[in-house]
């Protein structure tokens, strides 16, 4: 079975060491009353919003998270596995740019370019969950976060990663995906969503995102706890010391999800970037940010949890080579190390852009990934030897039913957005590069594709949540753009 270690038995255990004594002696500073409460009466010591963390809570805290979890379709009739070896892979969120693929332009993403997003991720076959993929500029800030949901109900059946912006927003979200469900009870038993709850690194929870922890363990919310250090400024500039960062800042959210409610399910997250000392840059392509992201899904893996990572994405400002290499190393190298939720496909200018010609190019990237992983076969009937036989020195297999039984069980089958013409083939078809095929894809698929409808009941529920909420902030359904 293919797959990648970067860390060994020994160092993993030094690296889970180093970031207890970090947690103990340099503590996390936690912005939110709630969790310092909770911290302090599990007996954390407290100093000025600095809570140094005993070494035996936290190691029992994250013996409480569940190993693996399953999150649904729209409407529960279908559910992937976040956990194990299984790998999901989703757009990322959340860009506030959009590469518009007439113009070549990047610009401010809005609402329409947002909603053809997700109804072409809705159309990929190996991109298996949407992403609120990016923040509409076209839309009010106070519900920026909630609409780009609105907009994925309305139109994917997919299982989403998400994330809010603010207190009251993950309550609207999750009250938006209970009317979808049918209730909370039906909610909490099939999870159609994942939040974001992102620490600041070094070592800092906000009052918004710890607060959107403790909510998700509360309602039985998946939470994703990503940190995002950037290695030389905002975490050691050693990939080593960057993981013990990380990590420590992932077990103190651990431990404020279990304290709220033991058997909280977690995925170990992670945005690491390389800072580029030349150019002041965050840079999520580079291969050590690909390194460390990696790395802090062996260590998800060392203490038994689900594992995320942003990996997939380009620093890169359009789809070109430098493009294809980030995304693909990134892509190949999640899936061999099983990062279970991998966030990026589509996603260029590090985290700050999405391109629907390289997430159609990322989307045949990740089903090489899949066959990939899924190996080699190796048995009486691939070993082959009675059809070697039978066709003999000199002859082909091209006619052999043994070919026939197994060409689409051993090779995957990329779409005609990777060429494998012939080069007079290839010129007569147009002499097209693969951002070009990529660009005529996206069109075929926006213009043929139609997404499962949002069953009527569970519209009628989403419009009167979705409504009360634009009423209580004063937003006149009128004013949003048309969907």
């Amino acid at each position: 079975m293919v797959r990648l270690t970067l860390l060994t038995g020994s160092e993993r255990e030094a690296i889970h060491a180093a970031s207890l004594e970090v947690l103990e002696k340099a503590g996390v500073k936690v912005n939110n009353r709630q969790a310092l409460e909770l911290l302090m009466d599990s007996g954390c010591t407290v100093d000025a919003d600095v809570v140094h963390m005993p070494p035996s809570l936290v190691e029992e805290s994250v013996k409480k998270a569940p190993a693996s979890f399953n999150l649904y379709t729209r409407e529960a009739d279908e559910a992937h596995t976040v956990g194990g070896d299984n790998v999901i892979y989703n757009p990322g969120s959340a860009a506030i740019f959009f590469t518009d693929r007439i113009t070549g332009v990047m610009r401010r993403a809005n609402a329409r370019d947002f909603k053809e997003l997700v109804r072409l991720t809705d159309a990929l076959e190996h991109i298996h969950a949407q992403s609120t993929a990016m923040v509409p500029a076209d839309v009010p800030d106070q519900i920026s976060d909630l609409y780009r949901l609105y907009v994925i109900l309305k139109n994917s059946s997919k299982p989403i990663v998400t994330g809010a912006f603010t207190k009251e927003g993950l309550t609207d979200m999750k009250n938006m995906l209970e009317a979808v469900a049918g209730g909370g009870d039906q909610l909490s038993g099939a999870p159609r969503a994942i939040f974001d709850c992102c620490p600041s690194s070094p070592l800092m929870w906000s009052d918004v995102t710890c607060q959107n922890l403790l909510d998700c363990a509360m309602h039985g919310v998946p939470a994703e706890i990503i940190p995002a250090p950037q290695m030389g400024a905002t975490s050691p500039i050693t990939i080593a010391g960057t993981i013990v960062e990380a990590n420590a800042e992932f077990l103190s959210g651990a431990v404020i999800s279990q304290l709220a409610e033991p058997g909280s399910p977690v995925v170990y997250g992670g945005s690491p970037s390389v800072f580029d000392m030349r150019h002041c840059t965050a840079r999520l392509g580079a291969v050590e940010a690909v390194m460390a992201a990696c790395a802090f899904a062996e260590m998800g893996k060392h203490y038994g949890v689900p594992t995320h990572g942003y990996l997939g994405l380009s620093d890169s400002k359009t789809v070109d080579a430098q493009s294809s290499f980030e995304s693909g190393m990134g892509i190949l190298l999640a899936a061999m190390s099983r990062v279970n939720v991998v966030s990026g496909p589509g996603m260029q200018a590090s985290e700050n852009c999405q391109s629907l010609e390289k997430l159609v190019i990322d989307n045949e990237l990740c089903g090489t990934a899949y066959r990939l992983i899924d190996g080699i076969q190796v048995d009486k009937e691939t070993l082959a030897t009675e059809v070697i036989s039978k066709v003999g020195p000199g002859g082909h297999f091209l006619a052999e039913k043994h070919t026939r039984d197994h060409h689409r069980k051993e090779r995957f089958m990329p779409s005609d957005v990777i060429d494998r013409l012939s080069p007079d083939a290839w010129g007569k078809a147009g002499a097209k590069d693969a951002t070009q095929r990529a660009r005529e894809k996206a069109d075929k698929t926006l213009r043929e594709h139609t997404p499962k409808p949002l069953p009527k009941d569970s519209e009628e529920r989403l419009e009167t949540v979705f409504n009360a909420i634009l009423k209580r902030h004063g937003i006149n359904p009128n004013q949003l753009p048309t969907i």
